[in-house]
């Protein structure tokens, strides 16, 4: 049993290693893959040449992340179990194989991320949600202005048109002024609406949390003792008189405090 145990630890020890070699480089890579998606969107009349560079290195980037996750397929344990338990991270490199889901491409810069967010503290957690809600908007704001523009009925013609369109959607104000005409467009605004609802909710939840903490703070008097440092000064105070009564050579006393008061009456 032991040895059994050993031999499936082992691969689950590659795979941790492997992703925490590959996670900066994946990072960076993430980030050009988010500028080479943009440019051509925020520039339409670019040379056809830097075009062209622009979608091989989109599918070069895109095919990294594919071989990225074959490795860590072969690397797994249960091959099984890792196919399930990563459903989102195989539903990202294959569904931007069709067209209208092309956009779909820009979460990978948001896979690698979400493998650190599960260990972080609430205020490294809240502030990667804060940058992660942001990026989404960013994002969404590029697919749904290269989804849209040049469609003839089409009123999201420029990129500051696009992030207010993401932003009153993924607020679900949803003025009106602003929506999608294409399939795609509407694809793009579905998996906002989706995905924004959770990260809009931890965002207000986190600051209202903080908010709650520090009027807690501010209402609390100064020099107030919390429990932790009663019981530190109740620990300290039973250690000096068990010292005390060593030096007097009389046994220790027990270390719980009496709770009578010390007798003051004189004896006769």
């Amino acid at each position: 049993m032991g040895k059994e145990r050993v031999r499936a630890r082992d691969p689950e020890q590659r795979l941790h290693r492997w992703e925490h070699l590959t996670a900066y480089p994946l990072t960076l890579l993430s980030i050009f893959f988010i500028a080479v998606y943009a440019w051509p969107i925020l520039e339409p009349g670019m040379d056809d040449h830097w075009r062209n560079v622009c979608e091989v290195g989109d599918l070069l980037i895109w095919g990294v992340f594919c071989v990225e996750y074959v490795a860590r397929l072969l690397l797994s344990h249960n091959k099984v179990r890792f196919v399930r338990t990563h459903w989102f991270d195989l539903s990202v490199l294959i569904l931007p194989v069709l067209r209208p889901l092309r956009a779909l491409r820009l979460l990978n810069a948001l896979r690698v991320l979400n493998r650190h967010a599960v260990s972080w503290t609430r205020g490294r957690l809240a502030l990667y949600v804060v940058a992660t809600t942001g990026l989404i908007v960013l994002m969404a704001g590029l697919a749904v202005l290269e989804a849209e523009r040049g469609h003839p009925r089409s009123n999201i013609t420029s990129y500051p048109q696009a992030l207010w369109w993401a932003v009153c959607t993924i607020t679900t104000v949803g003025y009106g002024d602003l929506y999608p005409e294409t399939l795609e467009g509407r694809l793009v605004a579905l998996a906002l609406m989706v995905g924004g609802l959770g990260l809009i909710g931890f965002t207000t939840g986190s600051l209202a949390s903080w908010i709650i903490d520090q009027l807690s703070d501010s209402e609390r008097p100064n020099g107030a003792a919390t429990r932790a440092d009663v019981a530190l000064l109740l620990h300290e105070v039973r250690k000096l008189r068990a010292e005390v009564a060593e030096l007097k050579g009389h046994p220790s006393e027990p270390p719980e405090l009496e709770s009578r008061e010390p007798d003051h009456r004189q004896r006769h």
